[in-house]
């Protein structure tokens, strides 16, 4: 675990993409998984100019960029057995899938939802079987839409109907969901009402499919799987709190709750720096390990180690951004963690790498309009445009 804290707190940026003319918020981060050993994967960001863009994964080179969205867009996710498929969900109330191979600006498939949805969060399944969209409250409703993800490259007809959805088991905007690594059929969702509601999709109803109900006791900005075998839950949020759960205690007298932190900036001393607000987590699967990825309004990135004695400043990596982080992914394969920002920058962080291009940018800070738009860590809860 050392040596693993001490090749994190030691990444160093290897690579800076070039920004584009037109400076965004790089709001999520997804990466591909290559399909053959050796051929090339993409990395997937969807900014806050309501467009997905594509970029080389190892040169960051920028490929294409997808326009086609009228709102707001809550995320990118690449399918997990077909390397050059991608999925970006729509606050009007669609999920997109694109192939990223081809130069045309048209999906390759649109999964509508109902007339009022507005999604504010999406998640593919490992066996890209299902497709889930959270939405914002409407009224007095808010859903979980399920659509069948099935036959999605070779079948760009009409849009594709929802298979059904949840309306029961939150009662405010459903700000995340996030499937199971390994088990197709278990998700996870997380709400501005406060609840993370664990989900077997495989049930006949939702009744039956509800598991488990954990209440952060605030609104949910992120979360997770993490464990052995994936067995535990984490969530932030949007005050900058953490909790920890332990599925596997659900049938036992133990208690599931792991940790329970009410403010992580007040609990992790990040010396000088301080630490301005949390982004997610990341799993670390050789070290068996959870890790929080925090950071500063100039750009700093604050790595926290998890463990049921409290958190822990593992390092900090500095000179990269110059203003907020606002997604990331982390790459097991080789190690690295990619990073976007408010400063429209896409950074690419490797063990002991040394910078290969760009000077450092001054900060390309958006336009305010921009900011309304999207959260603002540590100043409002939701600041969505409805």
């Amino acid at each position: 675990v050392e040596k693993v804290e001490e090749q994190l707190a030691g990444l160093c940026i290897a690579r800076r993409c070039v920004p584009s003319e037109e400076p965004a918020y790089l709001l999520d981060i997804d990466t591909s998984t290559a399909a053959q050993p050796g051929s090339s994967r993409f990395v997937a960001v969807s900014c806050s100019s309501q467009s997905v863009r594509v970029h080389d994964r190892e040169t960051l080179r920028f490929l294409r960029e997808y326009r086609g969205h009228p709102g707001i867009l809550s995320g990118v996710r690449f399918a997990h057995a077909c390397d050059s498929v991608v999925f970006s969900a729509c606050s009007e109330g669609t999920v997109k899938c694109w192939d990223v191979r081809s130069a045309t600006q048209k999906p390759v498939q649109v999964f509508s939802g109902y007339p009022s949805n507005i999604f504010i969060s999406f998640d593919v399944s490992c066996s890209d079987l299902i497709v889930c969209a959270g939405t914002e409250k409407v009224e007095k409703d808010t859903f979980l839409v399920f659509w069948d993800a099935r036959g999605i490259t070779d079948c760009a007809s009409a849009a594709k109907e929802p298979l059904g959805v949840y309306s029961e088991s939150h009662n405010d905007d459903i700000t995340k969901i996030c499937f199971h690594p390994i088990e197709p059929n278990l998700l996870v969702s997380g709400s501005t009402d406060g609840l993370v509601n664990v989900f077997d999709i495989n049930k006949d109803n939702e009744d039956d499919a509800l598991i488990s109900t954990c209440n952060s006791d605030s609104s949910v900005s992120s979360l997770g799987w993490s464990g052995e075998d994936y067995k535990q839950i984490y969530c932030i949020t949007h005050d900058e709190g953490f909790c920890w759960w332990d599925m596997a205690q659900l049938d036992t007298e133990e208690p599931i709750t792991l940790l329970h932190v009410l403010d992580v900036r007040e609990s992790v001393c990040a010396e000088n720096h301080g630490l301005h607000y949390l982004v997610g987590g990341l799993y670390h699967e050789k070290a068996r390990k959870l890790f929080l990825i925090g950071g500063t309004s100039t750009g700093n990135i604050h790595l926290i180690s998890c463990s049921t004695a409290g958190l822990s400043l593992v390092g900090t990596l500095c000179g990269g951004h110059s203003a907020t982080v606002r997604s990331f992914c982390w790459s097991p394969t080789d190690e690295s963690l990619l990073t976007g920002g408010e400063d429209a920058q896409l950074l690419l962080w490797k063990p002991g790498a040394v910078e290969r291009s760009l000077t450092k940018k001054a900060s390309l800070k958006s336009s305010s309009s921009v900011q309304k738009r999207v959260r603002v860590h540590n100043t409002s809860l939701k600041s969505r445009k409805k």
